[in-house]
Protein backbone atom coordinates (compact mmCIF):
# COMPACT_ATOMS: atom_id res chain seq x y z
CA UNK A 1 0.00 0.00 0.00
CA UNK A 2 1.27 3.36 -0.83
CA UNK A 3 0.46 6.06 1.88
CA UNK A 4 0.53 9.64 1.95
CA UNK A 5 2.29 11.65 5.24
CA UNK A 6 1.34 14.78 5.32
CA UNK A 7 1.98 17.77 8.12
CA UNK A 8 6.04 16.88 8.05
CA UNK A 9 8.48 18.82 9.91
CA UNK A 10 10.55 20.49 6.68
CA UNK A 11 13.75 19.08 8.62
CA UNK A 12 12.57 15.56 8.77
CA UNK A 13 14.72 13.55 6.75
CA UNK A 14 13.37 10.15 4.76
CA UNK A 15 15.68 7.56 7.04
CA UNK A 16 13.95 9.46 10.45
CA UNK A 17 10.77 8.75 8.74
CA UNK A 18 11.43 5.51 7.57
CA UNK A 19 12.82 4.31 11.16
CA UNK A 20 9.36 5.49 12.78
CA UNK A 21 7.44 3.81 10.53
CA UNK A 22 9.53 0.61 10.43
CA UNK A 23 8.41 -0.03 14.02
CA UNK A 24 5.10 -1.09 12.97
CA UNK A 25 6.12 -2.79 9.87
CA UNK A 26 8.23 -3.34 6.17
CA UNK A 27 9.13 -0.01 4.37
CA UNK A 28 9.52 -0.84 0.65
CA UNK A 29 9.95 2.88 0.17
CA UNK A 30 10.01 6.07 1.82
CA UNK A 31 9.89 9.27 -0.79
CA UNK A 32 10.00 13.11 0.67
CA UNK A 33 8.36 15.06 -1.54
CA UNK A 34 11.29 18.00 -2.87
CA UNK A 35 10.45 21.61 -4.25
CA UNK A 36 12.33 21.27 -7.92
CA UNK A 37 13.60 24.27 -7.76
CA UNK A 38 14.80 24.82 -3.76
CA UNK A 39 15.60 21.19 -2.87
CA UNK A 40 13.66 21.49 -0.02
CA UNK A 41 10.91 19.46 1.69
CA UNK A 42 7.45 20.32 0.66
CA UNK A 43 6.62 18.96 4.17
CA UNK A 44 4.86 15.41 2.93
CA UNK A 45 6.20 11.76 1.76
CA UNK A 46 4.91 8.72 0.65
CA UNK A 47 5.94 5.45 2.02
CA UNK A 48 5.24 2.34 0.40
CA UNK A 49 4.74 -0.64 2.65
CA UNK A 50 4.09 -4.03 0.94
CA UNK A 51 1.72 -5.62 3.69
CA UNK A 52 -1.40 -3.88 3.64
CA UNK A 53 -2.72 -5.19 6.95
CA UNK A 54 1.07 -3.67 8.18
CA UNK A 55 0.24 -0.08 6.33
CA UNK A 56 -3.29 -0.28 7.42
CA UNK A 57 -1.93 -0.62 11.60
CA UNK A 58 0.53 2.07 10.58
CA UNK A 59 -2.09 4.74 9.52
CA UNK A 60 -4.21 3.94 12.59
CA UNK A 61 -1.36 4.22 15.05
CA UNK A 62 0.44 6.93 13.52
CA UNK A 63 -2.17 9.29 12.26
CA UNK A 64 -2.52 12.16 14.33
CA UNK A 65 0.65 11.37 16.04
CA UNK A 66 3.27 13.73 16.73
CA UNK A 67 6.82 13.62 15.35
CA UNK A 68 9.28 16.79 15.21
CA UNK A 69 6.52 18.86 16.71
CA UNK A 70 3.57 18.47 14.32
CA UNK A 71 0.73 16.33 14.09
CA UNK A 72 1.16 13.81 10.92
CA UNK A 73 -1.28 12.93 8.80
CA UNK A 74 -1.79 9.43 7.27
CA UNK A 75 -3.71 7.87 5.00
CA UNK A 76 -3.55 5.58 1.32
CA UNK A 77 -2.47 7.55 -1.01
CA UNK A 78 -4.88 7.93 -4.14
CA UNK A 79 -2.92 7.22 -7.69
CA UNK A 80 -2.89 9.66 -10.07
CA UNK A 81 -4.95 8.97 -13.06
Amino acid sequence: MNIYVGNLSYKVRESDLQQVIEEYGQVESCKIIKDRDTGKSKGFAFVVIPDDAAAAKVIDELNGAEFDGRAMVLKEAIPKN
